[in-house]
């Protein structure tokens, strides 16, 4: 019986081989799933990233139409050596004074210092962007916009009320030391806990010195 046995399976163990080397048996489409493409897959991948860019940089727009601001322009820092081509126009001082006097009596503030920083950063052009990626009337950096909540850095409102927040908490740390918070608002906190003093940047140096002067010609 047993050798009978044998003999029956022995076509299908010689023929185990052949069968193992077919094709997989065809979906019920009619056709097997094609293997998994990495640089498809990577391509897809970065479409999508780009379209999603798209679309928030649309709505940046979109919001500023409604609030009436001039459209968002990359410009330079002021400087000597490089001339500023600002895209839009300065704030008008009936606009931007109320903001400037709310936020600075929330945060204890002195008004003509907050003016003197908006002149100093973007002479007061709402549009402004630095070569190192700060926005707005003040200038605010992404990480200060994201610590303060700011939705569009170039919405003069946000952008006075955070400013003047973090002059507050600047104050707060330095106690009270106005040379020391101009130097940290324009170079960093951690470049001027570094020396324990308004950074050697001839930069930050000359922003404090003019931020400085046009408060004693104040009259």
């Amino acid at each position: 019986m047993v050798l009978r046995r044998i003999h029956w399976l022995l076509p299908v163990l010689l023929a185990w081989p052949a069968l193992a080397q077919k094709d997989p048996t065809p979906s019920a489409a009619g056709s097997s799933t094609p293997p998994a493409d990495p640089a498809a897959a990577l391509q897809e991948s970065i479409a999508k990233q780009r379209a999603a860019m798209d679309i928030q940089r649309e709505a940046a727009h979109k919001q500023a139409d409604l609030l009436r601001l001039p459209p968002l322009a990359h410009t330079l820092s002021p400087s000597a050596e490089t001339p500023v081509q600002w895209e839009c126009d300065p704030i008008p001082d009936d606009s931007v004074n109320p903001i400037i006097e709310g936020a600075a009596k929330a945060n204890s503030i002195q008004p003509d210092l907050v003016r003197a920083i908006i002149r100093q950063e973007s002479q007061f052009h709402p549009c402004a962007v630095s070569d190192k990626g700060a926005q707005g009337l003040m200038q605010l950096m992404p990480a200060t916009s994201h610590e303060f909540a700011v939705s569009n850095a170039f919405d003069p409102k946000q952008s006075i009320e955070a400013g003047v927040k973090y002059l507050k908490q600047l104050f707060d740390k330095y106690k009270g030391n106005l040379e020391l918070v101009l130097g940290a608002y324009n170079a960093g906190p951690a470049a001027v806990d570094e020396v324990k003093g308004v950074p050697d940047i001839p930069e930050t140096k000359d922003y404090v010195q003019a931020i400085l002067e046009s408060l004693v010609k104040k009259p």
